[in-house]
């Protein structure tokens, strides 16, 4: 199987796995959080879902944000995040964001996949490690999830 296949596999399924989890977390544990400036899960959920299209959108542009405005890319997102408070509405986007994934992945052709984006402050980043960002993203804060489940004492084993 090749990078592009499998990144967009990965994608799909980091989604699911993501979404498996957080199916778990009972609705009135929504807003919970271990401490006051801790993000809750729909907050973690929100993030999530909305980085599948800003990577999207990375790999559609062969861009990464611009050091010139990042902070109020950063403030831009984050004022998404708080917005998002809804399970139903978290999964649309993520799951929106994850068919633009395999749509931007899908224009990659071979010299782009080799190709590597400038950051612009010093740094490049290779298409490959941004191509596999949307599913180690899920992951990544999939295990968020599963801990704060266990602050909560939700120590069951979830499976299927």
């Amino acid at each position: 199987m090749d990078m592009i296949e499998s990144s967009k596999q990965r994608a799909v399924s980091s989604m699911e796995f993501f979404l498996r989890n957080f199916a778990y977390v009972p609705d009135d544990r929504l807003e919970w959080t271990p401490t006051p400036t801790s993000k809750t899960p729909i907050r973690i959920a929100a993030h999530t879902a909305l980085f599948a299209g800003r990577f999207a959108n990375m790999i559609r542009t062969r861009q990464l944000p611009s050091p010139d405005n990042l902070s109020e890319w950063i403030a831009k997102g984050e004022a998404e995040e708080v917005a998002l408070t809804c399970r139903s509405e978290m999964e649309r986007v993520f799951r929106e964001g994850t068919a633009e994934v395999i749509a931007a992945l899908d224009t990659l052709g071979p010299e782009e996949v080799e190709s590597s984006l400038d950051s612009g402050q010093g740094w490049s980043m290779p298409m490959t490690q941004l191509m596999g960002l949307p599913g180690w993203h899920a992951t990544l804060h999939a295990g968020q999830i599963d801990y704060l489940q266990t602050c909560w004492d939700d120590q069951k084993i979830y499976v299927g």
